[in-house]
């Protein structure tokens, strides 16, 4: 009976056409694309940043320091209070791991708000190094995520509020791929 009056029912007409066009700047306006990148950054580190893209080669500490900072106020921009390392483990889900933009000064109770070169770079995900002393020391850590620039980051927007999403390739301490990527 519910698949017949499904099949009964008639199509709702869309009365918003939306375009190609359309789809790419909804995509686009929260993507840390090329774009957004050539204006959020000094244009020898975009330039380098559209390499490292292109040749899948290495970033240096002080350009990627350049682009967290970048990446940051453009999510900052965005209402992003959190960043996450999102990966694909062999488990055939993602996963994440949530880190907040906010840390104390060293020197006084100032809080700072940052996202340096090594937060952007890597991660451990396992909770090897969490406050609360995780499940194992650091150095034992089993599982890495390791900034993939070829992917955009992205603000991911719930109703709680919003992430800045960073794309990572997930790997073991040794190397080895622990996702498809």
């Amino acid at each position: 009976k519910a698949l017949d009056l499904i099949h009964e029912r008639t199509p709702i007409a869309n009365e918003d056409e939306i375009t190609a066009k359309d789809l790419s700047t909804i995509y686009e306006e929260d993507c840390y694309g090329l774009q957004q990148m050539r204006e959020t950054l000094p244009s020898h580190c975009f330039k380098q940043i559209k390499e490292v893209i292109h040749s899948g080669s290495t970033i240096n500490h002080e350009i990627a320091g350049l682009i967290a900072n970048g990446m940051k106020e453009w999510a900052l921009r965005k209402g992003a209070t959190h960043y996450t390392h999102w990966f694909q483990p062999l488990t055939g889900f993602s996963a994440e791991k949530h880190d907040s933009f906010i840390n104390k000064m060293p020197s006084d109770e100032r809080v700072l708000l940052e996202l340096t070169d090594e937060q952007l770079i890597k991660g451990e995900p396992d909770a090897s190094s969490f406050p609360s002393g995780g499940i194992r020391s650091t150095w034992e850590a089993r599982g890495y995520t390791v900034w993939d620039a070829s992917s955009p980051a992205f603000i991911w927007q719930g109703k709680n509020g919003s992430v800045l999403s960073i794309p990572t390739a997930f790997c073991s301490w040794t190397g080895e791929a622990l996702d498809m990527k």
